[in-house]
This record gives structure tokens, C-alpha cells and sequence, in this order.
């Protein structure tokens, strides 16, 4: 199944399977998506408003250049997927699991992501400032040159994640869970010299 520069509105693909699709330049508006599954679909400067997500199965799929509007992706999940360059605006991530793939150039700029888990997942010059981030997980990410400007992290989990170029006087991190190593990159960005303890 493939589609070029159409409007989807209004229909219900709940539970629809997606193996392999392809779509360029397609809107879909308030379309149902719950409890679909994709597996190696790709989808291409798609635009998805009111959109449902909800309890969808995404994997090793490639949504690149996408605009996401209000759209409500409770208790999605998205494995190895390709999210380059897509924007989120003013979309609800209750539950949200993503575990690989790669998020870098995505624009998250003020959103509710308290409680979401990004695992192993690539988020290089991602956009998260003035993002909400309490509670929750990006462990084991690539987080190098991310825009956390405003972000609140506080009580999150970045344990194994690459914060090079993070600026720590830009973010909350009130009760955030690290490691030793980002213990280290984290002092020296503030300014502070780290040696070896005798």
C-alpha cells in the first residue's frame, strides 16, 4: 500500500497491520490509530493531526520529517524506529515506550513527557527546551548537543546517556539519576576541574 499527497480524514484504522507501507506528503487528520501495528512501514513529511496512537505498535519503522499535531500517543510504543527531523505540537505521551532508533533533529520544544522511557535511543540535537520531563527515563541515550533550554528533569533517569554539550545551568535536574562518568562531564561543565581521589 502506498499514498502520495492525499488527505486520510476522519477514518478508523483501528488495530489495521502496516507491513511494509510507504507515504509521502499524506495528511491524516483525526484518523484512529489505536492499537495499530507498524513493521517496516515509512511514512515521509507526513502531517498526523488528532491522531490517536493509543496502544499502537511501532517497529522498524521510519516516520522522517513528519509533523505530528495534537495527537495523543497513550501507551504507544515505537522499537528501532526512525524519527528524523518529525515535530511534535501539542500531543499527549502518557506511557510512551521508545527502545532504539533514532530521534535525532526531533522537536519535543514544551512537551508533556513526564513518565516516558526512551531506552538506547539515538536523540542527537533533539529540541526538548521548556520540555517536562519529571519521572522519566532516557537511559543509555544519545542526548550529545540536545537543546534541554527551560527542561525540567527532575527526579528523571539519564544513566548511560552521552550529555556532551548539555549545559547544565539550562535545566532542572533536581533528584536526576546519573553515573559516575556523567557525575564527572557534568562538573566540568560547570566549570569545575575533576582529579583522581587519593
Amino acid at each position: 500500500m502506498t499514498g502520495t499527497g492525499e488527505t486520510i480524514a476522519g477514518e478508523d484504522w483501528y488495530g489495521r497491520e502496516l507491513d511494509g507501507v510507504e507515504y509521502s506528503g499524506v495528511v491524516f487528520d483525526d484518523v484512529d490509530f489505536t492499537e495499530l501495528r507498524t513493521t517496516g512501514a515509512t511514512f515521509t513529511e507526513c502531517v498526523f493531526r488528532k491522531v490517536r496512537f493509543n496502544v499502537s505498535e511501532h517497529n522498524d519503522s521510519a516516520f522522517v520529517n513528519c509533523r505530528f499535531e495534537s495527537c495523543n500517543f497513550f501507551d504507544a510504543s515505537f522499537r528501532r524506529c526512525k524519527l528524523t527531523g518529525s515535530t511534535f505540537q501539542g500531543c499527549e505521551f502518557s506511557l510512551l515506550k521508545v527502545e532504539g532508533g533514532n530521534w535525532s533533529f526531533v522537536g519535543l520544544r514544551r512537551a508533556e513527557l513526564r513518565g516516558v522511557s526512551f531506552e538506547g535511543v539515538r536523540l542527537r540535537e533533539a529540541d526538548l527546551s521548556g520540555a517536562r520531563c519529571q519521572e522519566a527515563r532516557f537511559d543509555g541515550c544519545d542526548l550529545s548537543a540536545v537543546t534541554l533550554t527551560g527542561a525540567d528533569l527532575t527526579a528523571a533517569s539519564v544513566v548511560g546517556s552521552d550529555l556532551t554539550g548539555v549545559d547544565p545551568d539550562e535545566v532542572v535536574l533536581r533528584g536526576t539519576v546519573i553515573d559516575e562518568r556523567q557525575a564527572v562531564v557534568l562538573a566540568e561543565a560547570f566549570g569545575m576541574v575533576v582529579v583522581p581521589a587519593r
